[in-house]
């Protein structure tokens, strides 16, 4: 069994994992560390992939690497997309045809602001949040949860010229997705 019936130890990154899905996600990504590290103790692997759809997962997962000294290196891997550049999730399943027909708007939204701030060599950053909250908000059925710019390496605040990322949590409908674009 991965855990024992009555566990008492978890592992908790207490940074990164504050924010975006974090905040609505309480507890979360405690629970994402504390199975990655059993199983990075149980397999005792020299290298683990992890997309990039979750940035935030990925970040947490690198620092707990870090912090605890695993001897593994975390490789991340770009987001698999449809044709028409929908991130694969398994909840794609959970969208109604007509949400499936508007979801690919999520990461054209995003491929904007990152155009943007590219433009602007990274600077703008607030402009461009609010342009992309406005036009997430405009896709049918779109409820925005977040739309964060940061510092693609730290998550933290974003340096202009740095290399950034932007990362969003909608929902359509019942069904929340998430995505992120780099801007390097």
């Amino acid at each position: 069994a991965m855990y024992a019936p009555d566990r008492s130890v978890w592992v908790e990154e207490t940074s990164l994992s504050r924010g975006w899905c974090g905040a609505s996600r309480p507890g979360h990504f405690r629970g994402v560390c504390t199975v990655v590290a059993k199983l990075f103790l149980q397999f005792q692997p020299d290298l683990a992939v992890f997309g990039k759809k979750d940035y935030q997962q990925l970040a947490v997962i690198r620092r707990m690497v870090r912090d605890l000294d695993f001897p593994v290196r975390v490789v991340g891997v770009p987001t698999v997309r449809e044709p028409d550049g929908l991130a694969l999730s398994s909840r794609n399943r959970y969208l109604t045809p007509e949400q499936r027909a508007v979801a690919p708007g999520f990461h054209r939204v995003l491929e904007r602001v990152a155009d943007r701030l590219r433009a602007g060599g990274g600077r703008g950053i607030a402009a461009a949040k609010r342009e992309g909250v406005k036009r997430l908000s405009a896709i049918p059925g779109c409820a925005v949860e977040y739309l964060e710019v940061a510092h693609a390496g730290s998550l933290g605040v974003p340096v202009p010229g740095g290399p950034l990322v932007i990362a969003a949590a909608i929902r359509l409908g019942a069904t929340r997705l998430i995505d992120n674009v780099e801007v390097r």
